[in-house]
């Protein structure tokens, strides 16, 4: 048994509170991961606040880390003590039903017991106070030392910068898969992305990189507009600035709608406003932000008979234990962005103020 830090949420909508945990060692087909660096992301403050049906608590959180690989169970045969890690919330196992179709990313080996805060086997490896601390997402990286399916783990380039890399666990795989895997935007469109936080802005490189040739940022806080620029958008818009709702303002800019739109932030009214904005005929919605429990999605059909689809996405649609480590691999050779995503470093003691920071948007 380790002894080390974690960030406990020990119930909904408290602070995380940093304690000292017992993490047991590996059972059979099981990773143990001493974590580098771990990323703070919206899914985790959607948790912590309480509006998550799946949520547990006593919890470690966390889903963005990277990591050395500490130790393993029995049958493990992926990754061996001593290789560089990302642990992944999506697994791949490829033996399901959806790991042998090229159509999903879904693996649902273990999505059953992940969902309930334990590991496959049914129990917790965490323990504090005496007490069992459930897992989260199958990863926990919020914790110096945590413990992974051997499903949930991809092995990367050990050269890779853990505090940067750690961000392909989740934010800028899912936006800039959801443009190239999902929406398969095509050189010469025009794309909408609604939302300018980290996803947003990998979906806006995608398109870039699928070769969109306008791609128009839309968000109420206009202190993001500069970086999406650097991100490839071509043009920033408010909401707020027109009385007219969004998507008329959009098919006016661009002769009756976007090819492509993405919506990345968990708005039910946006996620509408989004496909709407899309072209009659052709146009392409994409749900990319996890809406809160017992929402529920509206239109007109009429949106969908004359010719726009709406689709979703989860991790960008990558199959994650062989993506991973190729999304690392274009990172190091300059394909990707990655190192401007990170707008604050931290100490784990200061985990608090990095989701104060997320929500005030910086």
């Amino acid at each position: 048994v380790i002894k080390c830090k974690a960030a406990v949420a020990w119930e909904a909508g408290k602070p995380l509170s940093i304690e000292e945990v017992e993490v047991a060692p590996p059972k059979a087909h099981e990773v143990r991961i001493k974590i580098i660096a771990t990323a703070v992301c919206h899914t985790d403050a959607y948790t912590l606040s309480g509006a998550d049906p799946e949520g547990c608590f006593p919890v470690i959180l966390g889903h963005e880390g990277a990591g050395i690989v500490e130790s393993v169970g029995e049958g493990v045969t992926k990754v061996k003590k001593g290789d560089t890690v990302i642990p992944l919330y999506i697994p791949q196992c490829g033996e399901c039903k959806f790991c042998k179709n090229p159509k999903t990313n879904l693996c649902q080996k273990i999505r059953i017991t992940q969902g309930k805060g334990v590991m496959p086997d049914g129990t917790s490896r965490f323990t504090c106070k005496g007490k069992q601390i459930y897992h989260f997402m199958g990863t926990s990286t919020f914790s110096e030392y945590t413990v992974v399916a051997d499903i949930s783990v991809a092995k990367i380039d050990a050269a890779a910068p853990l505090d940067k890399v750690c961000l392909l666990g989740c934010g800028i795989s899912t936006g800039y898969g959801a443009a190239v895997n999902t929406a398969k935007v095509e050189p010469g469109s025009t794309c909408a992305v609604f939302g300018l936080g980290g996803v947003g802005l990998a979906v806006i490189m995608g398109c870039k990189i699928a070769g969109a040739s306008r791609i128009i940022g839309i968000d109420i806080n206009k202190d993001k507009y500069a970086k999406a620029k650097e991100f490839g958008a071509t043009e920033c818009i408010s909401p707020q600035d027109s009385k007219k709702p969004i998507q008329e303002v959009l098919a006016e800019m661009t002769d009756g709608g976007v090819d492509y739109s993405f919506e990345c932030i968990g708005n039910v009214a946006v996620m509408r406003a989004a496909l709407e904005a899309c072209h009659k005929g052709w146009g392409v919605s994409v749900i990319v932000g996890v809406a809160a429990a017992g929402q529920e999605i509206a239109t007109r059909p009429f949106q969908l008979v004359t010719g726009r689809t709406w689709k979703g996405t989860a991790f960008g649609g990558w199959k994650s234990v062989d993506n991973v480590p190729k999304l690392v691999t274009e990172y190091m050779s300059k394909k990707i962005k990655v190192d401007e995503f990170v707008t604050h470093t931290l100490p784990f003691d200061k985990i608090n103020e990095a989701f104060e920071l997320m929500h005030s948007g910086k």
